[in-house]
């Protein structure tokens, strides 16, 4: 199953990110190498957000990224939350049954 971790984040965001993007960054990429990240990245024009596309059989290993993100931590997401994703086309989802 696909899950959805979106962030909605503070309006001083991209000023205060460079003390806390190192760890960040390197946190998604743990996830993406154990095969829990698909794709990540921040919303742009305007710079509100942020999505990211995580692989489970639950949607743990996203709410797990985000309480331990220092971006959260240290008040630059505003709110997150994870919704399931029902994915229909392309590689891991689940197929449209035949008609």
């Amino acid at each position: 199953m696909h899950y959805i971790l979106f962030y909605e984040v503070a309006d001083d965001y991209i000023e205060r990110r460079a003390a806390f993007r190192a760890v960040h960054l390197a946190l998604a990429t743990q996830a993406h190498q154990r095969g829990e990240m698909l794709l990540a990245g921040a919303l742009a024009d305007p710079a509100d957000g942020a999505v990211f596309i995580f692989n489970g059989p639950t949607p743990a290993a996203a709410e797990a990224f985000a309480q331990s993100d220092p971006y959260v931590l240290n008040g630059l997401v505003k709110s997150w939350r994870v919704r399931n994703w029902n994915t229909v086309i392309g590689e891991g989802s689940t197929p449209v049954p035949s008609l």
